[in-house]
């Protein structure tokens, strides 16, 4: 699909904040310079047709609504991975699901809820037996640096650039009691946003409530850290950006206060949208991981070079994926797990 300059700016917008107001569209045009509402809702509609756009809604974080969740490697005959992975998808708490370039040759991410009677290692542990993995490797978060897409769809940015982290571990709710009122919020604003002049009025009427008090809900959710922003998911590779780095590092022999800094300053690039400690194995020295998406493998490369450059990490690779058998946003709170579990209990 080719999309103009306002597009380009649409995206960036969409992607970092769609404002939940009466007019939502209208309110992007604005910020657009006066764009028209029904010609930024034709646009949205053109970006979700062309498949740039997946999906318009809350983004929450996982571990603060008392999900269980982890990244989980597995190794696997690589003739059967097609099959593996279907298995693997079958599970509704798995939201991403890709083939890279290694040895462990499935990487994918599980969440279970919380009134889950497996948890989430029994779930893991039964993927792997039924699935045909020879090997799985439970990779949960030890420490969120960083989680935050934001595509340089504009194409401004360079390898070195900086940006401001909005949201690491110290925003994550230390609760994870949910009200009534938010488990209601929940399961209404993770549903994809209708393209229409008054969609968050719609939304708040099926609740029950004012648009004002589904304004407050969402406020107090942020500022709880259980709603990290309500935003678009772009479909990388349609965006333009092919490229989907997982960056390893080996940091080794450091202070936590030094590997604390490391961590954060490879979660101030730009590119990199996540960034994440997480767990060694014998046959795996990485304990940090940093994604970084751009148009060309070149491209991420250079920002992994100017990463080790600015904290003098040399001991990493980079996991390129070759086949994308899943993305989609977690789905909290449904009958799927539910069904899922019974089955395999």
């Amino acid at each position: 699909m080719q999309f103009d300059n306002t597009d380009k700016k649409l995206l960036n917008l969409l992607q970092t904040e769609v404002p939940v107001v009466a007019q939502p569209f209208a309110a992007l045009g604005e910020k657009l310079g006066s764009v028209g509402e029904t010609e930024v809702m034709e646009r949205v509609n053109a970006l979700k047709t062309g498949q740039i756009v997946r999906q318009i809604s809350a983004i929450f974080d996982t571990r603060s609504l008392g999900y269980k969740s982890s990244l989980v490697a597995v190794k696997c005959d690589p003739h059967k991975d097609d099959a593996v992975a279907a298995v693997i998808n079958a599970h509704p708490g798995v939201s991403h699901n890709y083939r890279r370039n290694h040895a462990y040759n499935i990487w994918y991410t599980v969440a279970v809820a919380p009134n889950s009677k497996l948890g989430l290692e029994k779930t893991v542990q039964i993927l792997h037996q039924t699935s045909g993995a020879t090997t799985t490797r439970l990779m949960p978060t030890l420490h969120l640096f960083k989680i935050g897409v934001e595509l340089d769809v504009e194409g401004t940015a360079k390898a070195d650039t900086k940006s401001e982290v909005r949201y690491s571990q110290k925003n994550r709710a230390a609760d994870t009691t949910l009200a009534t009122r938010e488990m209601l919020y929940i399961r209404e604003m993770q549903k994809d946003l209708a393209i229409e002049p008054g969609p968050f009025v719609r939304i708040a009427q099926r609740i029950g409530i004012s648009l004002e008090e589904l304004q407050r809900i969402g406020g107090e959710m942020m500022a709880a850290g259980k709603m990290r922003r309500y935003s678009a998911v772009l479909n990388h590779r349609r965006a333009g950006f092919t490229a989907n780095g997982m960056g390893v590092w080996a940091v080794r022999d450091r202070t936590d206060e030094e590997f604390m800094r490391i961590g954060e300053k490879m979660a101030s690039f730009r590119a990199v949208s996540h960034c994440y400690k997480r767990p060694i194995y014998e046959d795996w020295p990485y304990n940090i991981f940093t994604m970084v998406h751009a148009r060309t493998v070149v491209d991420c490369d250079a920002v992994l070079t100017e990463i080790s450059k600015e904290t003098g990490i040399t001991e990493y690779e980079a996991l390129y994926s070759t086949k994308e058998w899943k993305k989609t946003r977690v789905e909290y709170f449904t009958e799927a797990e539910q069904q899922w579990e019974a089955r395999h209990a």
